[in-house]
């Protein structure tokens, strides 16, 4: 695939994140969110391995300053950076959706309850323990949904519906 396409691809993928974490998002607790953007966004790594990340970061940041009444989130966007290159990187070495699954979680569990909370408690002093519960819950949806983006990748390369 050439690169202008590739890019292209991943544009209306960042699109897609954008769309459905602005407008399909289903509250958990607090402030927590079922945010069915990492379908787009898993679904991204899973087509073009390490270049997916993009659609991770530029749509977490487009969605947080557009649509989110928080503004921009350095903490999901770096979440999402360490994220995309961790699956990225790994999603090349086997198209198995166990294998894929398994890396997801990991490094969702990586990027969210790491990174995510370690920035955050720094940046506003809130408390490890405030943080971490929180910051569990989001991490158990995210890596729902993201293995949810892994199945469908999976489901359209079975089915021969070639749109990459």
């Amino acid at each position: 695939m050439n690169t202008t396409k590739k890019i292209c691809y991943l544009a209306v993928l960042t699109a897609l994140y954008v769309v459905l974490s602005a407008f399909l998002k289903f509250t958990l607790i607090g402030n927590i969110q079922v945010d069915l953007g990492y379908i787009a966004f898993a679904f991204a790594l899973c087509e073009f391995s390490v270049y997916g990340v993009f659609v991770g970061v530029i749509g977490c940041s487009l969605e947080s300053v557009l649509f989110s009444a928080y503004g921009f989130s350095i903490s999901w966007a770096v979440a999402n950076a360490f994220i995309g290159l961790g699956c990225g990187i790994f999603f090349s070495m086997s198209k198995k959706v166990w294998f894929r699954s398994a890396i997801t979680i990991l490094f969702v569990a990586m990027g969210v309850l790491c990174a995510k909370t370690i920035i955050e408690c720094s940046l506003y002093s809130i408390p490890y323990s405030v943080k971490i519960p929180k910051n569990a819950v989001a991490f158990a949806a995210d890596s729902v949904v993201m293995i949810m983006g892994v199945i469908l990748h999976k489901s359209i390369k079975n089915k021969r519906m070639v749109m990459f």
